[in-house]
């Protein structure tokens, strides 16, 4: 409710000052998207209040689902305004950023109210549940999630490492970051032959395995003075929806785009590289990794949702049970 009211007022002060809620790279967006934004954000405070006055029924149920499809589309970006913050560079616009947040928390507080059972169990009724591996097909997600970023990882390191690739060499990509805004840190990686996004293509493996293994579940005991308890639902769950939310899409689109390339239907921009066939290879590499590694991701965050209960409660003995496959 206190989301939906905020959202609600956020959308109607960028209508009524002309304020563009959304930005489609470096161009502004109608400032009309505000009354939308104001519009998903009444709506919802309204399907809240009758949730809490009556109690989950289908219809509510429904409706929250339905919201969460513009919320979930409002937060397109938010990843990469994450990745921008962390290496320094800041975002592209202020505003833009601010709802990309507030939309992708918005849906996932309408995708949780929406899951939340009509009656609720009373605190005798917990069931304790041991930590469980996610199903055999899920793993496999994890395992294509986590085969498509070794080609990707490979082309970053070769230009990291002082190599040539796709017909740029290490130095001309150097000039391409630079040219492009990068900030210190992300250029003084690329310097020492790191790579900052194979960097994140790290944790994101690390998160997705997290996501289908016991250990996602019960901190391991290599964590030290965190061994052995629960896993706050939200820590793997809230950067793993936020990164389906972005690459699925954005996989999805470069990898048709590619295509169509391919085909000849459209023609491939050359951008920074020497020739469209240099940066058509770059594009089914990129876009095929996200596509694919999204996919897997919003799979395990299902998974991982389904195998974990919103308030478990874990024993000792359940901790360290053998795990057993589950959805």
């Amino acid at each position: 409710m206190v989301w939906a009211v905020v959202y609600a007022g956020f959308g109607l002060a960028c209508a009524v000052s002309g304020t563009p809620p959304l930005y489609l790279g470096s161009a502004p967006g109608p400032s009309a998207l505000g009354w939308g934004v104001a519009g998903v954000g009444a709506l919802s405070a309204l399907t809240c209040g009758a949730v809490a006055r009556y109690g989950l029924r289908p219809a509510w149920r429904v409706l929250l689902w339905v919201l969460c499809v513009p919320a979930g589309m409002a937060a397109f970006g938010l990843l990469m305004d994450v990745i921008t913050l962390v290496f320094g560079q800041g975002v592209d616009n202020g505003v833009a950023a601010a709802n990309h947040a507030l939309a992708a928390a918005g849906a996932l507080l309408l995708a949780a109210t929406a899951r939340a059972r009509s009656v609720r169990r009373t605190p005798d009724a917990a069931v304790v549940r041991a930590p469980s591996a996610a199903s055999g097909p899920v793993q496999l997600a994890a395992c294509a999630g986590t085969a498509a970023f070794l080609p990707y990882a490979a082309m970053k390191l070769v230009w990291a490492s002082g190599g040539t690739f796709a017909g740029m060499t290490c130095e001309e990509m150097l000039a391409v970051s630079k040219r492009n805004g990068a900030s210190g840190p992300w250029l003084a990686l690329e310097s020492w032959g790191l790579d900052a996004t194979v960097l994140l293509a790290a944790l994101g493996t690390f998160l997705l395995w997290g996501l289908v293994r016991p250990w996602g579940q019960v901190f391991p005991r290599w964590t030290l003075w965190l061994r052995g308890r629960r896993v706050p639902r939200w820590l793997p769950l809230a950067p793993a929806l936020t990164g389906a939310a972005t690459l699925v899409p954005y996989g999805v689109f470069g990898v048709g785009y590619a295509a169509l390339a391919t085909a000849g239907v459209v023609t491939m921009r050359r951008g920074d590289f020497h020739s469209s066939s240099d940066a058509l290879l770059v594009a089914w590499i990129g876009m095929t990794a996200f596509a694919v590694y999204g996919a897997a991701l919003a799979v395990a965050a299902r998974s991982y949702w389904l195998r974990t209960p919103s308030r478990p409660t874990w024993s000792t003995a359940a901790a360290h049970a053998s795990p057993r496959p589950d959805r």
